[in-house]
């Protein structure tokens, strides 16, 4: 059995010890034989929508005898949960666009939950939103760094949120408070990444498409000098807010 990777050590790190899981998108149920073998969740629900994943899981799972405690389940998101079945919701691996088509359709289920974990790798600050709009409020963020890029991971229980600021959906307005590490060496790789595509834009800036691209750059290389700001200089974040 592989080890778990640093990915889905955050992800298993963010569940409340002692609730049932459901793992949407489970692949080869790493993250669920762990849940189980570190007894952090009394039953778990392995979920995924292809059938080759599916099989993998089953296989892991028989290999160290954890049928007991985990169940497969081949659907469509959240399709295969019956409301009340579970109380943390683990949707990794995949991208935030999809994470919301999830979240939506799955909305009968997410009544009855009391937390959902999420490992999105695009569209964060849009997930973030919809968090907020849906009646959802992150109460933890991590990140990590692995082979070469970076993964936030989010976690939100049902209850109002009122970030007010688009840089805290764009970078995570617990990262940017708790100066965190990795957002920071993220910040730096961006900012680099964004610096050297409005250079090479500017060569055509001219035609109308580039120029609209430039002010897009513009203003996430905007945003990202304020992130910036707020962990490299300790202190600096409203250390009076809450984080609401």
């Amino acid at each position: 059995m592989a080890i778990l990777s640093d990915r889905l050590k955050a992800v298993a790190e963010m569940i409340t010890p002692g609730l049932p899981v459901a793992d949407i998108g489970c692949d080869h149920a790493y993250l669920p034989i762990h849940l189980a073998k570190e007894d952090i969740s009394p039953r778990i629900i392995a979920c995924d929508i292809n059938a080759g994943p599916i099989l993998r899981a089953k296989e892991n799972i028989d290999d160290v005898e954890l049928g007991d405690r985990i169940e497969v389940r081949q659907g469509d998101g959240l399709s295969v949960i019956e409301p009340g079945e579970v109380s943390s919701v683990v949707i990794a691996g995949m991208g935030g666009r999809l994470m919301m088509k999830i979240l939506t359709e799955g909305e009968g289920v997410l009544r009855s939950v009391s937390e959902i974990i999420m490992e999105p790798q695009s569209e964060v600050g849009s997930l973030r939103h919809f968090l907020q709009d849906r009646g959802f409020r992150i109460i933890s963020e991590s990140m990590v760094s692995e082979d070469d890029k970076f993964y936030p991971v989010i976690k939100a229980v049902p209850g109002q949120m009122d970030w007010d600021r688009e840089i805290y959906f764009r970078y995570g307005k617990i990262l940017l408070r708790e100066e965190n590490p990795v957002l920071h060496e993220f910040l730096l790789r961006e900012k680099q990444y964004l610096g050297d595509l409005l250079i090479e834009l500017s060569e055509n800036e001219e035609i109308p498409h580039v120029f609209v691209r430039m002010e897009e750059v513009k203003t996430d290389l905007s945003l990202n000098t304020d992130a910036l700001c707020l962990v490299s200089e300790p202190g600096l974040f409203e250390a009076t807010r809450e984080i609401n």
